[in-house]
């Protein structure tokens, strides 16, 4: 089975993507053998009423499983008032492992202090804190709506003083410094859009098979092709096998 620990639920705002409809989504996700989920939603992005997202978010997770195990990570957006509320909610009320950060979207760095306090919050919940470091190639994205990809530099120095937190670095480029960053503290990378020919086994050797997690973007990007880059990385057994499945279940057993 694979855990699938990046994709997103609801509508992209620039486009249809195939796979949007929940349908679609969930037979997808099972021909390439997802057995298990992680979602956001794409309506944490631009929208300012993050709680209604995420109770979307839960409530869509519960009706539209239909034999692959939707879990919900919900949007945290640590501009807007009283977002320890929204984290609150993900934790108690929907019962969510983890958050879903886009400070690129919201208007932040990482060397906002309100990025780390909500690390350190996070953290003390027990949840899992997936940080998205771009959505889409910058030459396509609206004319009118430019998002420079997030700057991980400072991230290699704040992760050390949160011995507790356990992150996942979604899209990474190859510009990204992974390995210092993965030394810090128990720092996880998928591979979406790692695009080079064997890029799985090349990150692998960079930070170790027991740091890479499945990760497709789906539906933004096709699920087959993460499924297709797994099959050409030419990895070990085992090492397969931690980044299909192992290495996700450890995060979610708080390992």
């Amino acid at each position: 089975m694979i855990i699938d620990t990046h994709a997103y639920l609801s509508r992209w705002p620039f486009r249809r993507l195939a796979g949007d409809e929940p349908s679609e989504f969930t037979a997808r996700m099972r021909e390439q053998g997802v057995g298990q989920a992680w979602v956001g939603s794409f309506d944490g992005l631009l929208h300012k009423d993050v709680a209604a997202v995420n109770a979307r978010l839960a409530a869509d997770c519960r009706a539209h499983a239909a034999g692959l195990q939707l879990i919900a990570f919900g949007s945290v957006n640590p501009a807007l008032p009283d977002w320890q509320e929204d984290l609150r909610r993900c934790r108690e009320q929907h019962r969510m492992p983890g958050i879903r950060l886009h400070p690129n979207y919201h208007g932040y760095t990482l060397a906002d202090p309100r990025f780390t306090e909500v690390l350190r919050l996070a953290a003390r919940q027990g949840l899992i804190v997936q940080l998205v470091v771009t959505m889409e190639d910058e030459r396509t994205q609206h004319p009118l709506m430019q998002v420079p990809s997030v700057d991980l530099g400072p991230l290699a120095g704040i992760v050390p003083a949160i011995p507790s937190l356990r992150l996942i670095v979604l899209n990474q480029n190859h510009y990204a410094p992974v390995k210092k960053i993965a030394e810090a503290g128990q720092v996880y990378f998928d591979f979406a859009m790692v695009e080079r020919v064997r890029g799985v086994a090349t990150l692998a050797r960079q930070i170790s098979p027991e740091r890479v997690v499945f990760g497709s973007h789906f539906p933004l990007f096709y699920v087959e092709s993460a499924a297709l880059k797994m099959r050409e990385a030419g990895l070990k057994d085992e090492d397969s096998q931690a980044i299909r499945e192992g290495n996700a279940r450890r995060l979610l057993d708080g390992r």
